[in-house]
């Protein structure tokens, strides 16, 4: 398919893809306009990179890509958004906040859309600030365990110098032995946190660790440097209380006693201000460790809204429409199997075309047709009767040793218009001063008569019932000397029957003894009669109109003739739109100004020159076909 021809389609079906696009078109803005107005309102955060990790990998970016993609989605987890809601006073829902990254930056903008523009502004910068707060509570549960601890330490530390104080004293042996106790359970408890971080960091490889286990490696370290200095003051300690516990010698040994206490004291202090620059060390790890979240731009109130845009909902919704309807144009000539280029006719039927007629009900008021009468004696001057004269050439020339005298017009199916064909066909031979009979040989739905305005009392059934001579058959029409025609007659029950007897052929030799050219009109090659007369015809002429004929049904009765031995001329293609010349066969192939109202070309007949009409160009030479389907003389 060239892209004329697409272009062809497309003006042929442009009413239905206008139809389709102003309907979509339509119907876009109307449910568009319906639409409850929405505002749309963005902010934009940044997502901090953790500064303690030292290091910029492949898999550290990989998990940072996660850490956003989790912010992303915690915007519309259904806690945030039900601590937002009862924020600002009404309901938030998922479907109004949307997050998204920006590109490959550590930025991330929310959009958020609602009715009211003030709220869908409250709503974004209040999303926001709640995720602050909530990251700030997610990254504070990692160390949680730990601040208690270290808390716990620095105010059991605080508690035993206060012990110590008092036990100074009075060096109470009771409070003593509370000290020790209290004591050993503290390093028990230090103990057993070492063994499990000491375990938890022999599970982590430093070298194949994510970004978040080297995070959770650093943390498990810091803790464990923290912890250790701590259990051995603890032991320290518990190795003072337990001198200071045995029975006391002299009253020489109060004096060292006192000091032991004191030093313990001491201790108890250097726990209180280890503990308590861990939990400051501890904080800052957190700190450092932990992604933040930061509001770079707030969202501000929209001052219109953005949807519905009536306008370019139209115009989307036109443009599906437009694109439907040309789906639906391919899907129909798609399944359109008729014939409608003589580049159909060549490689479907391999036959040359010998002929293109326009549509005569078609033309202007003065070339109009009006169904009655031979078209090209009304109208002599008509591009129309034009093609019919290049026929005439080309049917001159087809066969210079053995003439065509009898010629067999057909078609593949009725209402082809292969009536119209013979009788203008034949009108045109006979302008060339030759002796020429029109043959009705329809004996089942006959036209010639109608056509012609004659009567068909008589005719070609009654000669083959040897009822009637020739004489009385033959009837001529107004204008056309050399033209003579016989009807069908009165329909038999049998026609098939009667044209294929020997009586039938009598008379076709008998007529060519007569005319010079018999032009014979006959049923459509469905039936078996064109069949029969097509192997007594010195040529057959197939008629179909394009846009209407199918390629089965026109290739099929091909074959028929075939096996009769019949001689195909060639196709005429009739009923050619004047609207649609390329798409099938074109007025340029017989007739160049066939689009001039006042213009026409003179032709060679005499008889057709208007005598009193000073329009015409006298000098003009006479119309050459050059038409490139016209049969060669040796075919």
């Amino acid at each position: 398919m060239d892209i004329r021809r697409i272009l062809t389609i497309l003006k042929r079906w442009s009413w239905l893809l206008i139809l389709g696009a102003v309907l979509g078109g339509v119907l876009g803005y109307y449910f568009s306009a319906k639409q409850t107005p929405m505002y749309r309102t963005s902010t934009r955060f940044v997502v901090l990179r953790p500064a303690s990790t030292g290091y910029y990998d492949y898999y550290a970016y990989i998990d940072y890509q996660q850490w956003i993609s989790t912010y992303e989605q915690l915007l519309s987890s259904e806690a945030l958004l039900t601590q937002v809601s009862e924020e600002v006073g009404f309901p938030v829902y998922a479907g109004q906040a949307n997050a998204e990254q920006i590109e490959e930056t550590q930025f991330v903008r929310l959009t958020v859309t609602h009715e009211n523009p003030e709220r869908a502004a409250l709503v974004a910068n209040t999303l926001v600030s709640v995720l602050i707060e909530q990251n700030e509570q997610l990254q504070s549960v990692r160390y949680a365990t730990s601040e208690q601890n270290m808390q716990l330490r620095a105010d059991q530390a605080l508690e035993q110098m206060q012990i110590l104080q008092n036990q100074i004293q009075d060096l109470s042996v009771t409070i003593l032995d509370d000290q020790i106790a209290e004591v050993q359970t503290q390093i028990d408890d230090l103990q057993t946190q070492v063994t499990d971080l000491e375990f938890k960091l022999s599970g982590i490889d430093p070298l194949l660790a994510t970004e978040e286990q080297q995070l959770q490696r650093l943390q498990y370290q810091a803790e464990l440097d923290q912890i250790e200095p701590l259990l051995a003051l603890y032991q320290e300690i518990y190795t003072e209380l337990v001198v200071m516990g045995e029975p006391m010698q002299s009253e020489t040994t109060s004096s060292t006693q006192i000091n032991q206490l004191e030093r313990t004291l001491d201790l108890y202090e250097q726990i209180y201000f280890s503990s308590i620059n861990s939990l400051e060390t501890l904080n800052l790890t957190r700190l450092q460790s932990s992604p933040n979240v930061v509001q770079v731009e707030p969202a501000t109130v929209p001052g219109r809204a953005f949807s519905p845009r009536s306008f370019e909902t139209g115009g989307l919704y036109a443009a599906a429409g437009l694109v439907a309807m040309a789906g639906v144009v391919f899907f129909i000539e798609y399944l359109d199997d008729t014939i409608k280029t003589p580049d159909d006719v060549k490689n479907i039927l391999g036959l040359p075309v010998v002929g293109f007629v326009a549509d005569m009900n078609s033309g202007s008021k003065k070339n109009k047709y009006d169904g009655n009468g031979i078209f090209v004696a009304d109208h002599p001057r008509s591009p129309i009767s034009e093609a019919f004269r290049s026929m005439r050439t080309s049917l001159e020339f087809y066969s210079v040793d053995q003439p065509l005298r009898l010629i067999l017009v057909t078609s593949s199916g009725p209402e082809e218009g292969k009536t119209t064909i013979a009788s203008n066909l034949a009108a045109i031979l006979a302008k060339g001063n030759k002796r020429v009979l029109l043959l009705d040989a329809d004996l089942r739905r006959p036209h010639v008569h109608s056509y012609l305005n004659l009567s068909n009392r008589v005719g070609l059934s009654d000669l083959i019932r040897g009822r009637i001579e020739f004489a009385d058959v033959l009837q001529t029409y107004d204008g056309l000397e050399k033209l003579s025609i016989i009807t069908s007659g009165s329909l038999p029950p049998n026609p098939a029957e009667l044209l294929s007897s020997n009586k039938m052929i009598s008379i076709i030799e008998d007529l060519k003894k007569k005319f010079d050219i018999i032009v014979m009109d006959t049923p459509p090659a469905i039936v078996t009669d064109a069949q029969v007369l097509a192997s007594k015809a010195d040529g057959v002429i197939y008629v179909l109109q394009p846009g209407k004929t199918r390629a089965v049904a026109a290739k099929m009765p091909l074959e028929e003739f075939d096996r009769v031995g019949a001689n195909m001329i060639g196709v005429i293609m009739n009923r050619i739109p004047r609207s649609r010349g390329y798409y099938y066969g074109g007025y340029s192939y017989y007739a160049p100004s066939y689009s001039s109202k006042d213009k026409y070309y003179r032709f060679g007949d005499g008889d057709d020159l208007d005598e009193g009409n000073e329009d015409v160009d006298r000098d003009t030479k006479p119309f050459n076909q050059n038409d490139s389907s016209t049969p060669k003389t040796d075919s």
